[in-house]
């Protein structure tokens, strides 16, 4: 698998998110709502978060656990050839996020990234598959250790997204 090249100046950006206020203060609860506005502002060619930092970004659409209802939001999604990872770290907070529990209910996802749309299936992955992608996932965001470490150690489960048969 090869593994991208984030500039040092992106790195940066990275490390600094990982501070808690940071993250928890303020990226958990704005930052969907400025990539939302970007991604309009750009017509769904940009995102601030992958300017920023350099992490890929997709745009996932779940349906709601609860509601039943599309549920669509920008999340970092990290490529293996044609299957996406996705890490419910929730920025080190001690609940997963609401796209996790979509997930879990209904594993069909629509997702958008580069210019093209495609039906996906969500899966945890296996403990083998989790060490592998776990290490890919921090090479893309050290700050995910933080976030582990944040969260007392708690186990994080890995999504992985292939395409829709």
């Amino acid at each position: 698998m090869d593994l991208p090249h984030i500039p040092w100046w992106q790195r940066i950006i990275q490390r600094l998110a990982t501070i808690e206020v940071i993250s928890t203060g303020f990226l958990a609860k704005y930052l969907h709502r400025m990539d939302n506005a970007v991604l309009r502002w750009s017509h769904g060619n940009r995102n601030l978060t992958q300017m920023l930092t350099g992490l890929p970004v997709v745009v996932i659409t779940t349906t709601g656990a609860k509601s039943g209802k599309p549920r669509t939001l920008p999340l970092a999604g990290l490529p293996d050839g044609e299957k996406i990872i996705l890490v419910p770290t929730n920025f080190g907070q001690h609940h997963y996020p609401a796209w996790y529990y979509n997930l879990c209910a209904n594993p069909k996802a629509h997702l958008q990234k580069n210019g093209y749309s495609r039906e996906y299936t969500a899966r945890t992955a296996d403990q083998d598959e989790w060490d592998e992608y776990w290490n890919l996932s921090v090479h893309y965001y050290p700050g995910y250790q933080s976030y582990l470490e944040r969260s007392g150690n708690k186990e994080i489960p890995l999504f992985v997204l292939e395409p829709a048969k």
